[in-house]
């Protein structure tokens, strides 16, 4: 018994060493095995985990679509847990992957779930059941009125393959806008482009710092003037180096990010860094608080927050009497070269954990299905600049008859809103993703700190040569652990991928807890054992 329970101590320990760790890589997802029908007089209950935009009409529309759908499938309870930050999903789910609680669906993103990859058989693999003619996409035993696999928007759909599988379904899709004060501009004499250039937004953010004898900028008369304010850093390198076709990953995993075009592109963010004329949210807050404040000309954020953008905005995070009245312009993100524009597609996907039950994850499926209807695809995209996935919903007559009506009222039609998503729906072909790996998620990360670090850098006196470069690319590198993604294509990583810092230390934490408790085990064992004998 001591030689027994010695070794199942040592098991233990190695376990939680390697959780300690952090070791992770791509494992095996098993091809589930669709039963041939779904027992409906069989009770299910299972666990929904979704974000909202700090929104009441989405969480409305999450509650009204569960209630819906039990009136449908009484045998099928949903129990939905909201959070408001999509790192907060991906922690928790992180964590609960050790202890086998996951959630049965999940709104989440491809990068997220190539981690959630690295446990064995824990994602489940839709190919075979969108195919499914009884119960997959446009199933004919489905009680509701789903969408077909032609009906899903090809290029959104193709977002969600990690692997040469589809691990997700896309649940909704937002690009980025450029978001202007036009009435800034006229005051300054300077009307916009039809196509923006970068050129264009950095030479204009600049001259906005004109400032008179007593302080304040000419623009707008203020203390305070921020010409321009990117929200995601990450979306900016990352968006730039693609409208550059220079290097930043690649299919197979590769790490590219460290090149020439990445420093030129640095070097001239430094420059507006360090006059001010640019910031970000991580430096100076929200951008659309001060758009709104007429403290910002020209403010990058997602199609997804135009209802936080506007003298007229529904949504807003400044008091009343600093809002001011002005002309509100929506364009697309500055390129480099309009013969060839380039704008990020992202936005939430939806992925189904495994169960030991089958029947327990085709409820599971058949409520994802049921996030792809008109009803609950319609009613969340006027929440904010969201584009349903399903062309069934984009080509219907109730989503036609919403756009058509842009400016009626400043709520569900808000102006500024739906010119979001106009952008997006006439830009689809111009939209790009960026490849999924184990690791992405810490390579995304280390896109945006570059910029970031370097903007700080320079607000402190720094001065933007090679020494700076070398040191903050070696930081970044190391911190991320960007060193360690190394995969093959097609096949496992030859070594472990990078967890974010949280995750780790979450499941660093979690091998400390069972390293301690093997070891009360054991001195407990042992007391035991000699008071026997």
């Amino acid at each position: 018994m001591k030689k027994f329970s010695l070794r199942a101590a040592a098991t233990g320990i190695c376990l939680a060493l390697c959780l300690t760790a952090g070791c992770h890589g791509s494992k095996h997802q098993e091809s589930f095995v669709i039963p041939e029908e779904f027992d409906t007089s069989k009770s299910y209950e299972i666990t929904f985990w979704a974000k909202n935009d700090t929104n009441k009409r989405q969480v409305a529309i999450y509650n009204d679509a569960v209630e819906s759908f039990n009136e449908l499938y009484p045998n099928i309870t949903v129990n939905i847990r909201l959070y408001t930050d999509y790192a907060a999903i991906y922690n928790d789910v992180i964590t609960n992957i050790s202890t086998n609680t996951t959630p049965n669906v999940c709104i989440t993103y491809p990068d997220h779930i190539a981690t959630y990859m690295t446990g064995q058989n824990v994602m489940v693999p839709l190919d075979d059941l969108f195919t499914n003619p009884k119960y997959g996409l446009g199933g004919s035993e489905l009680k509701f009125d789903s969408p077909a696999l032609s009906e899903v928007v090809p290029s959104f759909l193709d977002e969600c393959v990690l692997n040469g599988k589809h691990y997700a379904i896309p649940f909704m899709r937002s690009t980025e806008a450029l978001y202007i004060n036009k009435t800034l501009l006229d005051n300054m004499g300077i009307e916009i482009p039809e196509q923006v250039t970068w050129d264009f937004v950095w030479e204009t953010s600049e001259k906005a710092l004109e400032k008179n004898e007593d302080g304040t900028y000419k623009v707008n008369g203020q203390n305070v003037m921020i010409p321009f304010i990117y929200k995601s850093t990450d979306n900016m390198m990352i968006t730039q180096l693609k409208q550059l076709d220079a290097g930043y990953s690649d299919d197979a995993g590769s790490i590219l990010i460290f090149n020439d075009t990445t420093t030129k592109l640095l070097e001239e963010i430094s420059k507006h860094g360090k006059s001010k004329a640019f910031s970000t949210f991580k430096i100076s807050s929200y951008p659309g608080n001060f758009l709104n404040a007429n403290q910002c000309i020209f403010a990058i954020d997602s199609t997804a927050g135009a209802t936080w953008m506007g003298s007229a905005a529904p949504l807003h995070d400044i008091s009343a009497d600093q809002m001011r009245d002005f002309e509100t312009e929506v364009k697309m993100i500055p390129q480099f070269n309009w013969d060839a524009p380039r704008m990020i597609s992202q936005g939430p996907s939806i992925c189904l954990f495994n169960a030991e039950d089958p029947g327990e994850v085709m409820a599971s499926w058949i409520f994802a299905q049921y996030l792809l209807t008109n009803e609950v695809q319609i009613a969340y995209s006027q929440t904010e600049g969201y584009v349903p996935v399903t062309l069934k919903a984009q080509t219907s007559a109730e989503y036609l008859d919403y756009i058509s009506r842009m400016g009626e009222d400043d709520s569900v039609h808000y102006e500024v809103k739906i010119k979001a998503a106009k952008l997006l729906l006439e830009n689809a072909e111009n939209t790009f993703i960026t490849p999924v790996f184990n690791g992405s998620a810490s390579l995304r990360e280390a896109a945006g700190a570059l910029i970031e670090n370097t903007v700080k850098g320079m607000r402190r006196g720094g001065t933007f040569d090679s020494e700076f470069v070398n040191k903050m690319y070696r930081d970044v590198n190391a911190l991320y652990r960007l060193d360690q993604i190394k995969t093959i294509n097609g096949a496992e990583p030859t070594e472990l991928g990078a967890l974010p810092s949280t995750s780790v230390f979450l499941l660093g934490g979690l091998g400390i807890a069972w390293i301690l408790i093997i070891a009360a085990f054991l001195r407990q064992f042992f007391k035991k054992h000699k008071s026997e004998e």
